[in-house]
């Protein structure tokens, strides 16, 4: 085994080792508008739902060498606003959702600059992107800065929002077994994030049941064996 330390590695080492361990990411296309107005897109793999009850995602953000105040633009405005919208990445626009990584200016609108419709929201100002399947209009619940350990320097930060508002296309929209709204796999093509450059499609797609759970019954579970490394 390789053992890394974080607090003995450098952050240049350390970024491409925890973006190919933690893998696939799923995307936030995350679109927000500053406070007077001007929409900023961009993408975050950083992310993941937290809960559902009340539903809460979570995104990370590097600290951005190009701007200042070290803050990406995203941020700045969700920190400005407390208000943002994940539109969940698809295959069938990620050329275009490629196009807003570029390094522009602090109040161009990525969603013009990549061809991407705006659609309004309902419940924050940001616009939705019509060209996404599901959309979660999110508000500002918490905000945390994180530091490298020693300097004390602020490397990033983690924003959590609640999802007040949750949008399926029908197109993507399925049932569960038990009739409840979900959203089909298959149709939706969610695209997500491996290391360096590399997105991954979902397919070769499998249903495992979870074991019964039952103890001392006749279903009870006995232990798996099974090899634990790859060797």
């Amino acid at each position: 085994m390789h053992t890394v330390d974080p607090s003995q590695t450098a952050a240049d080492v350390l970024y491409p080792l925890i973006i190919s361990a933690v893998v696939p990411r799923p995307i936030a296309f995350v679109s927000t508008q500053s406070g007077q107005g001007v929409g900023n897109l961009a993408p975050f793999s950083y992310f993941n739902v937290m809960s559902h009850n009340p539903p809460h995602v979570a995104i990370g953000f590097a600290a951005s060498r190009l701007r200042p105040h070290g803050r990406k633009d995203t941020l700045v405005n969700i920190l400005e606003t407390g208000e943002f919208v994940v539109n969940i990445m698809s295959e069938w626009f990620i050329e275009a959702a490629n196009h807003t990584c570029g390094n522009y200016d602090y109040g161009e609108d990525e969603m013009e600059l990549a061809g991407l419709t705006p659609l309004p929201s309902v419940k924050v100002l940001p616009p939705r992107v019509a060209e996404s399947a599901v959309h979660m209009e999110c508000q500002l619940r918490h905000s945390y800065e994180l530091k490298e350990p020693g300097s004390g320097r602020v490397t990033g930060a983690i924003v959590i929002g609640e999802v007040v508002l949750m949008h399926v296309h029908e197109g993507v929209a399925g049932r569960s077994p038990s009739g409840k709204l979900v959203v089909d796999i298959e149709k939706y093509q969610p695209m997500s994030r491996l290391g360096g450059n590399t997105y991954a499609r979902t397919s070769g797609l499998f249903d495992l049941p979870r074991p019964d759970r039952a103890v001392g019954g006749p279903h009870a579970q006995q232990p798996l064996k099974y090899t634990s490394n790859p060797a």
